[in-house]
């Protein structure tokens, strides 16, 4: 009896012990699913992975590049169009080194040369979230089709050999253990240089202008490095944690376009702790300055209303193209003020000392007049339209948005700025090509001279063979 009896003890104390360390192990695994979910939106992963309406991470975002639309993947676990067939391994060398499961090559519009720099246990983290805490959904997303020669998937492993720097992260143990972690946050997870750094005329990053400002189709990343002109310098630590935080800082910036993404999906779900330690990091990035700036873009401003002189004048209508005043009468000033002060509670922000109105580069005032701002960030659902071809409230021509931009750089930003409408016209198609965008129109061209010439060689060869 007493043997049985120990038996069974024995047992029920391996089967406890059993369960002990299965629930262990479910809590890990809970607690590694709960870190992937929280290193994704430190990514920024949901606002290219998901269409506009579409199911998180179900892909079909279409990212306008100089090379034409990307559209980004499905990467749930559905084994049907989604990566749920991906080992962890392969969900490694697509995340950090641009290679699909099936061995072709992802275009850098997903961020791998800066997913490289993750840590191996994060990696970890982020494959258990997407296979165990997102929702599966099954079909492919649209597929990008880029115009010969950017199709041939092939030739981004030549960019690799170029251009990859696959350096895994390394922290500085001359700085603090918050700058290190802002440092890790800003290289790796946030891809913060793929938008703030200028390209080359292959699409790089140039790493000698790191953070100098970049830009995005119709849109500029400004200089976030920690000039006090042209970056960052005259922000507090706290300025730019509540602009990451918030998407506002009044007297200085609003989030809008691309940026407005990424305080709404991302930089609003960090800890403090994380803003502080990008704040801390991106203050100290070496100083980069524009040689066209005199003064920071935010200390440009003044109140200004010329509503008294336009009483009586023909208001705008199809018939009457008016001027930049006239305009800003009739589709701003119910907002931002005829003074162009905003209101009390700066939900509509004042056009003074307004970074948009007072940096160098016109490209996001001209953006934002033609796609408006769109941005849910502290609680606040933030909203201006926007007045191009396809505006629900009054799409305006090129010329009538330079005149408005111009009226406003006079009145309550930097005068000396200038819009055309040829500009504008530009920011309607996207931005100003870069050389390698025309590549395909002039292919023709240039596979023509390439015949013209080998046809010289083979001529001038033949009369030597001749002589």
């Amino acid at each position: 009896m007493k043997a049985h009896s120990l038996i069974r003890s024995a047992g029920f104390v391996g089967l406890a012990l059993a369960l002990h360390g299965t629930a262990a192990r479910a809590d890990a695994d809970t607690d590694l699913v709960k870190r992937g979910e929280y290193l994704a939106r430190a990514a920024d992963c949901v606002a290219c992975h998901t269409a506009s309406g579409g199911q998180p991470y179900a892909g079909g975002y279409g990212i306008e590049s100089p090379l034409g639309t990307i559209y980004s993947t499905n990467i749930t676990p559905s084994k049907n169009g989604g990566i749920g067939n991906y080992s962890e391994a392969q969900f490694d060398a697509a995340l950090r080194h641009g290679i699909r499961a099936d061995g072709a090559h992802l275009y850098p519009a997903m961020p791998y040369t800066s997913y490289v720099k993750l840590a191996p246990d994060d990696v970890k983290a982020l494959y258990q979230y997407f296979m165990h805490g997102v929702a599966p959904v099954d079909g492919a997303a649209k597929a990008t089709e880029l115009p010969f020669p950017f199709s041939v998937r092939l030739a981004m492993a030549g960019w690799n050999m170029l251009f990859l720097d696959k350096a895994p992260f390394q922290p500085d143990p001359a700085k603090s253990v918050e700058w290190n972690r802002g440092a890790y946050l800003v290289e790796a997870l946030e891809h913060c240089s793929s938008c703030h750094t200028p390209r080359n005329a292959l699409m790089a990053e140039q790493s000698g202008q790191a953070y100098a400002g970049g830009a995005l189709g119709a849109w500029f990343a400004p200089n976030i490095t920690a000039d006090p002109v042209s970056g960052l310098g005259g922000w507090s630590e706290s300025e730019v944690v509540e602009y990451l935080k918030t998407g506002r800082v009044p007297g200085k910036a609003q989030a809008a376009g691309p940026m407005a993404e990424a305080v709404e999906h991302s930089l609003q779900h960090l800890s403090d702790a994380d803003l502080k330690a990008i704040a801390v990091y991106v203050k100290d990035l070496p100083a980069i300055r524009d040689e066209h700036d005199q003064q920071p873009g935010h200390v440009f401003g003044s109140s200004n209303s010329d509503e008294a002189t336009l009483r009586g004048v023909a208001g705008v209508s199809a018939s009457n193209s008016a001027g930049g005043a006239e305009l800003f009468s009739a589709v701003c000033a119910s907002c931002h003020q005829p003074t162009g002060g905003g209101s009390k509670d700066q939900y509509y922000p004042s056009l003074s000392h307004n970074t948009t109105l007072g940096r160098g580069d016109t490209r996001n005032l001209i953006a934002v007049i033609l796609h408006g701002v769109a941005r849910k960030a502290d609680g606040k659902d933030v909203f201006m339209p926007g007045f191009g071809a396809d505006s629900l409230v009054n799409p305006l021509s090129d010329q009538q948005i330079a005149d408005v931009a111009n009226y406003t750089l006079k009145q309550y930003g930097n005068p000396a700025l200038k819009v055309s409408a040829h500009d504008v016209a530009a920011a309607r198609e996207g931005g100003e090509p870069p050389l390698l965008a025309k590549l395909p129109r002039l292919m023709p061209w240039l596979i023509g001279g390439l015949i013209v010439i080998l046809g010289l060689v083979a001529w001038l060869f033949g009369r030597r063979r001749k002589g």
